[in-house]
C-alpha cells in the first residue's frame, strides 16, 4: 500500500531533472525571440513591447538563477574531477556572452523606433546570436554535463542538492516557484500568438 510519504518521495524533483525542466523554459523564451524576429521582418514593431518582459524573465530566471546554479554547484565539481574541462570552460564563456546579449536585446527593445527592426541592427543580431548559441548550449548540458555530474554525485548528497535547489527557487520566485515562471512564459506566448501548440504541427 502506498503511503503519503511515498507520494512525497515520488514528487521530489532531482537536481538534474530540475535543471532540464528549466531548459524547457529557456527553449520557450527562444521561441518568443524567434516569433519576434519573424514579426520584425514584416516591419511589425509590436513585439518590442513583449521583448522587454521576455528579457527581464531571461535575466531573472535563466541567467541569475538557473545559470548561477550550474556555475556554483555543477561546473566546479566537474572541473575538480577533470571531467569535460574544455566544455565547461566554453559553457562559462557562453553564460557571460549571453548576459551581454541580453543587455543588448533589452536596451534595443526599450526604444520605439523602427530602426531597431533593421535586419542587421543590434537587436536582430543579438536575438539571432542568442538563439544560435543557447540551443546547442542547453543540448550539451542535457546530454553531457548533467549525466556526468549525476555520475559524480550520488546518494544523500544528490538528494540534499535537490532540496537546496528547491529552497532557492521558492525564495526567489515565491511558493509557486517553477509553475509561476511557466505561467509568465505562457503570457508572452499569447502576446505573440504562439501559445497554440497545434500551429507548430506541419
Amino acid at each position: 500500500m502506498q503511503t503519503d510519504e511515498d507520494d512525497e518521495h515520488e514528487e521530489e524533483v532531482t537536481p538534474t531533472e530540475d535543471l532540464m525542466r528549466e531548459h524547457g523554459v529557456l527553449e520557450r523564451l527562444l521561441l518568443v525571440y524567434e516569433a519576434a524576429l519573424a514579426r520584425f521582418a514584416a516591419r511589425d514593431a509590436a513585439p518590442l513591447a513583449t521583448l522587454v518582459p521576455a528579457t527581464d524573465l531571461m535575466r531573472r530566471f535563466v541567467e541569475d538563477y538557473h545559470e548561477k546554479l550550474e556555475e556554483q554547484f555543477l561546473f566546479p565539481r566537474l572541473e575538480e574531477a577533470g571531467e569535460h574541462s574544455d566544455l565547461v570552460a566554453t559553457l562559462r564563456r557562453q553564460h557571460q556572452r549571453g548576459r551581454e546579449l541580453t543587455d543588448t536585446i533589452h536596451k534595443a527593445s526599450a526604444g520605439p523606433s523602427l530602426d531597431a527592426l533593421a535586419a542587421e541592427g543590434p537587436l536582430q543580431v543579438a536575438l539571432r546570436g542568442y538563439i544560435r548559441m543557447m540551443r546547442p548550449h542547453a543540448a550539451r548540458e542535457d546530454t553531457v554535463v548533467f549525466p556526468a555530474f549525476r555520475a559524480l554525485v550520488r546518494g544523500p548528497a544528490f538528494v540534499e542538492l535537490g532540496e537546496q535547489f528547491e529552497e532557492k527557487e521558492h525564495a526567489l520566485f515565491g511558493e509557486g516557484g517553477f509553475q509561476t515562471l511557466v505561467a509568465e512564459v505562457g503570457e508572452l506566448e499569447k502576446a505573440l500568438e504562439i501559445h497554440d501548440l497545434e500551429r507548430f504541427t506541419p
